[in-house]
C-alpha cells in the first residue's frame, strides 16, 4: 500500500510536469501556423490528455471488463464536465467562443445521447444490450467527421492579442515540448491509475465504481492539471478546448475503437450516469446566457463542482 502512495506521488508529478510543456508547446504550435487555439485544444491535446483513457478503455474492453471500459469513459467525461471546469472557473472565470457555444457543446451533447441511443438499443446484437462493432464503427464515423469540422475551423487564425502571452519556441521545440507532455502525461497517469485501483480493491468497491470514480479520475488527471496550467496561463481556448474535445473524442473515438476490437456488454445501470452528463452539458450551454455571456462565472463553476462531489458521495454510497 506504501508504494502505491508513492507512486501516485510520482505519477503526479509527471502530470504537472507533461501538462505544463504540452500547453506551451500546443500554443507555441499554433501560433506557428496561425491556427486558433481552440483548434489545437481540440484537437492536439483533447487527444493527448486523452491517451490514458484510450489504454485503459482498450485494455479494459480486451480483457473483457466492460464495465470498467465503459464507467472509464463515461465516468472520465463526467469528471471532465463537472469537476474540471468546475475547478478551472473557480480560479478565474473563463471565456468560451461563439462557435463553441453553437457547435463543439452541442457535438458533445450528440456523442453522449448516441451512446444512451446505442446502448440501449439492440439494434446489432441478438444477445441483449451490447456495443457492438457496428455500432463501434458509428462512432468512429462520428469522429471522422468531428475532425473535419475541426480541419475547416482552423482557418481561424489565433487574435494578435493572444500571440503576447505565449513563449516564443522554435518549431523543433515546440514539438519536443509536446511529445514530452503527452509522455509525461500518458506515463504519469497510468501510474495512478494502476495505483489507485490497487488500493481501491482493498476496500472491496465494485468493478462499475472503479470505473466511474477511481479509474476515471486517474486518467483524466491530464486534462485536469492541462486545464488548469491553461487557464493560468490565460489560454481559456486551449483549456475549454481541452475539456470538449476529449469528451467527444472519449466517445466517438475511444469507444469506436474499443468495441470494435471487443464487442462491450452494456448495463443499463450506466444510463443513470450519461443522464447526468447530459444534464451537465445542458447546463454548461444555460450558463452561457445567465451572468456574463459567454463566461462560465465562479458561482456557476461552484454549482459544478458541488454537482459532481454529491455524484462521487452518491456512487460510493450505493456501490452498485
Amino acid at each position: 500500500m506504501i508504494l502505491d502512495i508513492v507512486l501516485i506521488i510520482v505519477g503526479m508529478a509527471l502530470l504537472i510536469k507533461g501538462g505544463d510543456m504540452l500547453v506551451d508547446g500546443a500554443s507555441n504550435l499554433a501560433r506557428r501556423f496561425n491556427i486558433s487555439e481552440l483548434a489545437i485544444g481540440l484537437t492536439i491535446v483533447a487527444f493527448g490528455t486523452s491517451a490514458p483513457e484510450l489504454v485503459v478503455s482498450l485494455s479494459a474492453a480486451i480483457g473483457g471488463h466492460s464495465e470498467i471500459a465503459l464507467g472509464n469513459v463515461i465516468g472520465s467525461n463526467n469528471f471532465n464536465l463537472l469537476f474540471i471546469l468546475g475547478i478551472t472557473g473557480l480560479i478565474a472565470p473563463i471565456a468560451v467562443q461563439k462557435n463553441t457555444i453553437r457547435f463543439e457543446i452541442p457535438i458533445s451533447l450528440f456523442a453522449a445521447l448516441i451512446l444512451l441511443f446505442l446502448g440501449n438499443i439492440a439494434f446489432f446484437s441478438s444477445e441483449g444490450k451490447t456495443i457492438t462493432r457496428i455500432d463501434g464503427i458509428i462512432l468512429l464515423l462520428f469522429f471522422g467527421l468531428f475532425v473535419f469540422y475541426v480541419y475547416k475551423s482552423m482557418k481561424s487564425g489565433m487574435p494578435e492579442a493572444d500571440t503576447a502571452l505565449v513563449k516564443t519556441f522554435s518549431l523543433g521545440k515546440s514539438i519536443i515540448f509536446i511529445v514530452i507532455g503527452l509522455a509525461f502525461l500518458v506515463i504519469g497517469g497510468r501510474v495512478v491509475v494502476n495505483s489507485a485501483v490497487a488500493l481501491a480493491q482493498y476496500f472491496n468497491i465494485s468493478e462499475k465504481v472503479i470505473g466511474l470514480t477511481i479509474v476515471a479520475l486517474g486518467t483524466s488527471l491530464p486534462e485536469l492539471v492541462t486545464s488548469v496550467t491553461a487557464i493560468i496561463k490565460k489560454k481559456d481556448d486551449i483549456a475549454v478546448g481541452n475539456i470538449i474535445g476529449s469528451n467527444i473524442f472519449n466517445i466517438f473515438l475511444i469507444l469506436g475503437v474499443s468495441s470494435l476490437v471487443n464487442p462491450m456488454d452494456y448495463s443499463p445501470v450506466f444510463n443513470k450516469d450519461i443522464y447526468l452528463l447530459i444534464a451537465g452539458t445542458l447546463l454548461l450551454l444555460l450558463a452561457m446566457f445567465t451572468g456574463k455571456k459567454r463566461i462560465l462565472d465562479r458561482w456557476e463553476a461552484g454549482i459544478f463542482t458541488a454537482v459532481y462531489i454529491g455524484y462521487v458521495i452518491y456512487l460510493i454510497i450505493q456501490n452498485e
